[in-house]
């Protein structure tokens, strides 16, 4: 083990670490501000990744050029989910409300196997092709850039909602619903804003995974059970936690990956999130 390896090695866990972490922050957001999981948000990265990799394929645009467009495409595509499903089922029981979201899961898995079949494709280069070379570190660009892109979305959020009128009106319904009601917050409003700042989140999310990794049907299913764990382990509905949460899950698979097999990297976080459970149900973060 060298200090170049090293570093090398909790580099990528970062950058892993910021892209479990902006996927996971949308599910915080979600339950965090409408108390509901959704089960269809590894889908919604499938749907990004896809609109990622067409755009390539058949206009020629670099991930990095339709990123935004993407982003701003998927805000509106939660908005809408929000308004033409999960706005029906909010006041019915909590079967209702998984229900929803696990439905609207098989419905668009299948859309995908359907439409697009069940082979892998791939953006084969991009604007960052190429990997960075610093002393006795290598850096693959992608990876580098999707690391970049995920920090910079996730901090731009974490400001947004900290630091604004709208993230204090969403934190106020968070915290208390019927007390925001009664400061003349629009809850309903602040339901669809959480529903598309969570699509936006897994929107760049996705258009960031495309550069560097496999794009089929099941792709969400991937990442979304780290990213469940990722929220239990930060505290359900805390972003800071969501945060805190994926960087270090993101560094432990790596060290994991390398220390002991590639095929086992996920038991130490497992084993994290399991200790958590035990001795800190809330989570790091989390609300009482």
């Amino acid at each position: 083990m060298t200090v170049e390896l090293l570093i090398q090695l909790l580099v990528s866990g970062l950058g892993m670490g910021f892209i479990f972490a902006l996927i996971a922050i949308g599910l915080a957001l979600i339950y965090g501000v409408v108390g509901v999981v959704n089960f269809a948000h590894g889908e919604f990265l499938m749907m990004s990744m896809y609109a990622t990799y067409f755009a390539f394929a058949l206009g020629g645009f670099d991930p990095l050029v339709t990123l935004p467009f993407i982003a701003i495409a998927m805000f509106g595509f939660g908005i809408a989910v929000y308004y033409f499903l999960m706005r029906r089922v909010l006041g019915e029981v909590m079967h209702a409300q998984i229900f929803a979201t696990f439905g609207l899961m098989v419905f668009m898995q299948a859309a995908a196997q359907f439409f697009f079949g069940a082979d892998y494709f791939s953006v084969d280069h991009s604007l960052l092709s190429g990997v960075l070379r610093i002393g006795g570190i290598t850096m693959p660009m992608p990876q580098i850039a999707a690391a970049a892109g995920a920090m910079v979305c996730t901090l731009g959020l974490y400001a947004f909602v900290f630091r604004t009128e709208l993230g204090r009106a969403l934190r106020a319904v968070s915290q208390d619903r019927v007390a925001a009601l009664t400061m003349g917050i629009d809850a309903d409003r602040m339901n669809a804003l959480a529903w598309g700042l969570a699509s936006a989140c897994v929107g760049v999310a996705g258009s960031l995974l495309s550069i560097f990794y496999y794009v089929f049907p099941r792709v969400g299913a991937v990442f979304v059970l780290v990213a469940y764990v990722t929220v239990a382990l930060g505290g359900f509905g805390s972003i800071s936690g969501a945060l805190l949460a994926g960087i270090i899950i993101g560094v432990l698979q790596v060290l994991s990956g390398f220390f002991l097999t590639s095929t086992l990297k996920f038991v130490p976080v497992y084993l994290l999130y399991l200790a958590v459970v035990l001795f800190r149900p809330k989570g790091l973060l989390g609300r009482q």
